[in-house]
C-alpha cells in the first residue's frame, strides 16, 4: 500500500501466472493480477469468471493449474501473491519423506546432556507455532546461571539429502498474515523441532554464568530439554505489570532472566530503531476483520537480549577457533551517509550531536547510534524520522568473514537462535558442533561465500514479500472500513516523499497510501535532503507533518491506495 509500484517484467505464456478469469464474448480470458503478463484465452474447466487462478501453458493458449479462490478475499490473494513471487506452497515429496523418516531416528539422540529437570519456558507471540528457543535460569552464589536452549534442527536435517538441498534453496521461512512458507516441512518446523511444552525435545544449549551483564563462563551442549510453559509476550508483560501472577516452576527463572536482560540492555550501546508490527485477524472465510499493532515491550526486549547474548557467545567461540561459519555482518555506516542524515534531521528541527571533521567509520557508527536515540526521544511517534536513520545505515548480510555488527555494537555476531526458520543458523549449529568434536556435518569453507550471498538474497526477497503482503491486507481492511463510515476522510502523517508526491500513513489501523503532487494544486518540488516538498510561495510538506486526506481509490489485491489532501499543507 506504500506506492503504486513499478510494473514487474512481462511474463512469457509458458511461465505460471496468477490471474483473474474474465468472460470476453465466447472466451474465458486470464487477466494478470500482479504486474504484467500475457492476457490470454483459457481452456475451459472447473474454474469460471471471477475466479482467482494460477494458469500455465496449455495446448490451446493457457490452462488453469490451480483454483486459488476469489480476488475479493484477502487470504486467497495472499496465496496468489506468494505463488506469483515464486514460492512453492508445498514441499517436494522426496524432501518431505526424508523429514518424516528423520523424526523416527534423529541423529545423536542419546549422546546428550539431560536438562529435562531444569525449569524451562518459552516466550513467543500468541499465534506462534514454531518455537525455536527456550530459557532456563537459576541463582547460584550471588550469580545467575542462564541456559538458552535452541532447537537442534541438525539432528533431523543431515547434509547432502533432498531435505537439506530444499532447505538450503529456501534459506528462510516467509511469513505473511495468516500463512507461512516454511523453510522446513511442518512435521519438523511445528512438531519434532518445535520446543513445545510438556514434550521432550533435542536442543543445542548455551549455558552461561552471569554476573550482572558479564559472562563469567560459557559452555555449549547438545542437550535434551522439556519446556514447562509456553508463555506469550502479553502474558509475560502482564506478570511484569503485576496484573497476573507467575506460576511455578517458571516464576523465579523468569524473574532472574528479567534481571539479566535488564543488565544487558543497560550496557548495550546499540541503535534504537524499530516500529510496531501489524497483526491481522481473519474470519473463517479468509476476509480480514481487524489489525493491532504489536509494540516492542519488556517481554520482547527480554528475549531479544538473551538471544543476542547467545549469538555473541557462539560467534566468539567460532572466531577464536577459526572455525569456518557464517557471521551476521552489519558494517559501519559511511561517514558521508551520517553527515547527510544530520542534514536531514536538521531540516526537520531534530537536534543532532556535533560531528567531528573527517569522521572515521567508527565515529560515524557512534554518531548514528546517538542520533537514533535522539530520534527515539524527540520524535517517538513520527515513524518517518526513524526510517531516515535506517536509510543512513548499511544493510546487514551473511558472510564467512567477521566484520562486526554495528547496529548492535557487537564485534562478533552470528545467527544461531532460529534454525527452524533460517538456514544460516543451521550452518552455525553445524560449525559449532563440529568444533566441539560431537558432530562432523560442518559446511565446507569453500561453500560459505556463495551460501552467504544466497541466504542474504533470499532474506531480502522474503522481506519484500512480507511487506507487500501487509500492504495487500491493509488495503482489504481499508475497503471494509470505508464501507462502514460515511466519509473517506482520515488524519494522517507524511511518512515518505518523492518528486511525484507523498506517502501518508493514516487511520488508527496504520493504513498507507500515495498522494500525488498533481492532486495538491500547486507546483511542488522535493528539497535536496528529500525531507520536504516545497512550493515557490514558501509552503512546505515535511516528513512527519500531520495531514488530513481523503481516499480516492483502493486497489486491494495489489495493495494500492490513492489519496488526495483535504486542505493542501
Amino acid at each position: 500500500m506504500t506506492a503504486a509500484r513499478a510494473g514487474r517484467p512481462a511474463r512469457r505464456l509458458d511461465e505460471p501466472m496468477v490471474a483473474v478469469l474474465e468472460k470476453r464474448g465466447r472466451f474465458l480470458v486470464a487477466e494478470p493480477l500482479f504486474g504484467q503478463g500475457p492476457r490470454t484465452a483459457v481452456e475451459r474447466g472447473a474454474a469460471g469468471p471471477g475466479d482467482l487462478v494460477l494458469v500455465g501453458a496449455g495446448k490451446r493458449g493457457a490452462r488453469v493449474l490451480r483454483v486459488l479462490g476469489r480476488p475479493d478475499r484477502a487470504r486467497d490473494v495472499l496465496e496468489g501473491l506468494m505463488l506469483d513471487r515464486g514460492l512453492y506452497r508445498s514441499y517436494p515429496r522426496r524432501a518431505a519423506g526424508e523429514a518424516e523418516d528423520s523424526t523416527d531416528e534423529p541423529y545423536a539422540a542419546d549422546a546428550r546432556v539431560d536438562l529435562t529437570g531444569v525449569p524451562t519456558f518459552t516466550i513467543d507471540p500468541d499465534d506462534a507455532k514454531d518455537f525455536d528457543d527456550a530459557i532456563s535460569a537459576r541463582r547460584e552464589d550471588g550469580r545467575v546461571r542462564v541456559w538458552v536452549h535452541i532447537a537442534d534442527v541438525t539432528a533431523y536435517l543431515r547434509p547432502g539429502g533432498h531435505l537439506d538441498r530444499e532447505a538450503t534453496r529456501r534459506a528462510t521461512s516467509v511469513y505473511v498474515p495468516g500463512a507461512v512458507e516454511p523453510m522446513l516441512p511442518e512435521v519438523l518446523s511445528t512438531s519434532a523441532c518445535s520446543l513445545r511444552p510438556g514434550e521432550e525435545r533435542l536442543a543445542v544449549t548455551v549455558e552461561m554464568v552471569m554476573d550482572g551483564a558479564d559472562v563469567v563462563s560459557v559452555e555449549f551442549h547438545r542437550s535434551r530439554i522439556r519446556s514447562d510453559a509456553r508463555l506469550t509476550y502479553g502474558q509475560v508483560d502482564a506478570v511484569f505489570a503485576g496484573r497476573e501472577r507467575a506460576a511455578e516452576p517458571w516464576a523465579e527463572p523468569l524473574e532472574l532472566a528479567r534481571d539479566t536482560a535488564r543488565a544487558l540492555h543497560a550496557r548495550r550501546d546499540s541503535l534504537e530503531v524499530g516500529a510496531p508490527e501489524p497483526v491481522f485477524e481473519f474470519d473463517s472465510e479468509g476476509h480480514v476483520t481487524g489489525v493491532r499493532q504489536d509494540e516492542q515491550t519488556e517481554s520482547h526486549r527480554l528475549i531479544e537480549a538473551l538471544m543476542v547474548l547467545a549469538n555473541e557467545q557462539v560467534a566468539g567461540y567460532l572466531e577464536d577457533r577459526r572455525l569456518p561459519a557464517l557471521y551476521r555482518v552489519h558494517e559501519r555506516p559511511e561517514p558521508r551517509s551520517v553527515e547527510f542524515l544530520a542534514d536531514q534531521l536538521a531540516t526537520l528541527d531534530i537536534p543532532t550531536p556535533p560531528l567531528p571533521k573527517n569522521m572515521t567509520p567508527q565515529q560515524a557508527a557512534d554518531a548514528a547510534a546517538e542520533m537514533s536515540r535522539i530520534v527515539a526521544r524527540e520524535a517517538p511517534d513520527r515513524r518517518a524520522i526513524g526510517v531516515l536513520v535506517l536509510r543512513a545505515l548499511k544493510q546487514a548480510f551473511y558472510s564467512p568473514r567477521n566484520l562486526g555488527h554495528a547496529g548492535l555494537s557487537s564485534p562478533r555476531y552470528t545467527h544461531f537462535t532460529s534454525p527452524i526458520r533460517r538456514f544460516p543458523d543451521v550452518v552455525v549449529h553445524r560449525a559449532l558442533l563440529q568444533g566441539l568434536g560431537i558432530d562432523e556435518a560442518a559446511t565446507p569453507a569453500s561453500e560459505l561465500e556463495e551460501l552467504g550471498v544466497h541466504s542474504s538474497a533470499t532474506e531480502r526477497a522474503a522481506m519484500k514479500i512480507e511487506r507487500d503482503a501487509d500492504d495487500v491486507v491493509l488495503a482489504f481492511l481499508l475497503q471494509r472500513v470505508l464501507a462502514e463510515q460515511e466519509e473517506p476522510l482520515f488524519d494522517g502523517e507524511v511518512v515518505g516523499l518523492i518528486e511525484k508526491g507523498a506517502f501518508v500513513r493514516f487511520g488508527d489501523a496504520g493504513f498507507e497510501g500515495f498522494m500525488g503532487v498533481r492532486r495538491m494544486r500547486e507546483w511542488w518540488t522535493l528539497n535536496e535532503q528529500g525531507t520536504a516538498l516545497l512550493t515557490e510561495s514558501g509552503r512546505a510538506l515535511r516528513l512527519g507533518d500531520p495531514i488530513r486526506v481523503t481516499v480516492e481509490r483502493v486497489d486491494a489485491p495489489r495493495g494500492r491506495v490513492d489519496l488526495a489532501p483535504i486542505v493542501a499543507a
